[in-house]
């Protein structure tokens, strides 16, 4: 199945999210995980794949760096603690944070790399 990618920077705008830490490798982005359960990422996460949560701590960016995700998305509009943004920026993962829902987030960018062909599915799962 053909993988269909977005940047990083254009999620951001698709979502309007509030940029945390914004220092990190752009990756291209081919799919989407939606989880709380970070077992549960660990698990199933991929490289190359945005979480969307609303687990913001600092274990969601550890489960992060070992699965390869290059940003986190925080829904509901979380509030971010201090050692979490840290942990980040030494992982050199992006977190952003959004008013939206896990549903929508994940519907949009569902939608987004829909619309630029036929997307890989796999990736897009809700827990």
């Amino acid at each position: 199945m053909k993988h269909n990618t977005m940047t990083t920077r254009q999620i951001f705008e698709l979502i309007d999210a509030e940029v945390i830490q914004g220092d990190f490798d752009e990756a291209p982005v081919a799919g989407v995980y939606t989880s709380d359960l970070l077992s549960d990422v660990l698990a199933n996460g991929r490289n190359a794949t945005v979480l969307v949560t609303i687990q913001a701590h600092q274990n969601t960016i550890a489960v992060a760096s070992i699965v390869g995700i290059s940003l986190i998305i925080i829904c509901n509009s979380r509030p971010i603690v201090d050692n979490m943004a840290e942990a980040a920026v030494q992982e050199r993962i992006g977190v952003v944070r959004t008013s939206l829902s896990q549903f929508e987030v994940s519907g949009r960018l569902w939608q987004a790399l829909h619309a630029q062909g036929e997307p890989d599915d796999s990736h897009i799962r809700f827990s």
